[in-house]
């Protein structure tokens, strides 16, 4: 299927360009979401007639796009979630809920906006790409941790597993003082028989 891109499409091509795609690509995706056009003669003559008031609209969305994307991009967000002693998320950090975090926040981005590179499965801090309009795009950061206090140990640099190591070795510390000061009492409980 032959189509005319009304906007640029990520690894298809820019606005005005006739492209080919697969069938089931365009009747589904470009078609219904205004992206493209089917590449018929009365198509192409109608886009070439509209092209410069399109290219002004784009224009404006852009400008629109960039200076939220300003002001978006290095936040960073806190999402709550339980996990286990290791880190490992029981389930996952979603578009979704990095979106509502964002919104809660008082950015209004929409989950669809939201591309996670890979999915999120663990404690800690996740970069996050927002694509605002097709040629802009932000990076927050998505603090994940099991509770705001953690997210605070996080953001300031600590990580779970250095969290953990901490509290194991201060745990072992205070085992040894421990041990050290019953042994020293038996030695002197032992003196004071002889």
């Amino acid at each position: 299927m032959q189509v005319i891109l009304l906007q640029r499409v990520a690894k298809l091509g820019q606005m005005g360009d006739v492209v080919k795609v697969k069938d089931g690509y365009g009747r589904n995706f470009l078609l219904p979401q205004g992206k493209a056009l089917r590449a018929s003669a009365s198509n192409i003559a109608s886009f070439s007639a509209k092209k410069v008031q399109l290219e002004a609209t784009n224009l404006e969305t852009r400008t629109e796009a960039q200076a939220f994307a300003d002001t978006l991009n290095g936040q960073a967000f806190v999402v709550i979630r339980s996990a286990s002693d290791s880190g490992a998320l029981y389930g996952s950090v979603t578009t979704r809920d990095a979106a509502d975090a964002a919104t809660a926040g008082g950015f209004t981005v929409d989950r669809n906006q939201v591309v996670l590179d890979r999915p999120i499965k663990d404690l800690g801090l996740h970069s996050v790409t927002v694509v605002l309009h097709p040629e802009v795009s932000a990076k927050i950061t998505m603090n994940v941790a099991r509770s705001p206090e953690e997210a605070e140990l996080q953001a300031a640099g600590k990580s779970i597993q250095e969290l953990a190591a901490e509290a194991e070795a201060e745990a072992e510390f205070d085992m040894a003082e421990l041990f050290d000061e019953m042994g020293a009492a038996q030695e002197g409980a032992d003196l004071g028989r002889d």
